[in-house]
């Protein structure tokens, strides 16, 4: 039998025509995808590979985040600009969570401290530590990238999170940095960390409010368990 191209499909199942017809949450994840790939390949439309993509995912948008251009490539149908445009759709997913944070501008919990940096944090390989600089009133006044590193552990120089946080003049500094492993707990070099952080900071009136480490879908804060 031959296959239907999309084009010769009912128009209520063509995904622009149904976005257009019912709207964008009308459609499902692999609809969305479709069109933005635009077409699939010779035995299959875009819809149904995606789905088939979405499945080895299972169904995670998140996870599908993770795949990398060349992973993407492995599908058949999928090149590099179609590989490049999920990429590039979940890296503008990812942006505009953190700016929704970043546009609000207050820090005043390990919530928040997630919220904004687990976009920046959740599609990475390798562990990255980032200072969230803060004024007076808690506002956000930069957020720093120190160091990155390897699967499970990333060199700090605190001298680096010191420096950029007179630079910026902040009075209270956060730092946080993720798990790519999806363990929440710290290891012994993460306390090491925080408290030569905490010592640094009491030396430059700079105020260590917290440490939160970062993983897919949870987080570890220092301040919450009350360590510092």
């Amino acid at each position: 039998m031959k296959k239907l191209t999309i084009n010769q499909w009912a128009e209520e199942d063509r995904p622009r025509e149904k976005m257009l017809e019912k709207g964008i949450g009308a459609l499902t994840d692999a609809e969305l995808l479709a069109i933005l790939i635009g077409s699939g390949n010779r035995d299959e439309t875009a819809v149904a590979l995606m789905k088939r993509v979405l499945a080895s995912c299972n169904h995670s948008l998140s996870e599908l985040g993770k795949r990398s251009v060349e992973e993407l490539c492995d599908f058949k149908g999928i090149g590099p600009a179609k590989a490049i445009s999920i990429v590039a759709a979940s890296e503008l997913g990812n942006r505009r969570k953190a700016a929704d944070l970043v546009e609000r501008g207050i820090v005043t919990c390990s919530t928040d401290v997630y919220n904004l940096m687990y976009p920046v944090m959740c599609d990475l390989a390798t562990e990255e530590c980032w200072a969230l600089l803060l004024n007076q009133s808690n506002r956000l006044i930069d957020k720093v990238r120190i160091s990155s590193g390897g699967i499970s552990e990333t060199t700090v120089d605190v001298r680096c999170i010191m420096r950029e946080a007179l630079l910026k003049r902040a009075v209270t500094l956060i730092l946080c940095h993720n798990h790519p492993s999806g363990s929440i707990r710290p290891s012994t070099e993460d306390d090491k960390l925080t408290s030569r952080v905490r010592q640094a900071g009491s030396y430059m009136n700079v105020n260590l409010a917290d440490h939160v480490i970062v993983c897919d879908g949870n987080y570890y804060s220092y301040a919450d368990e009350g360590r510092i």
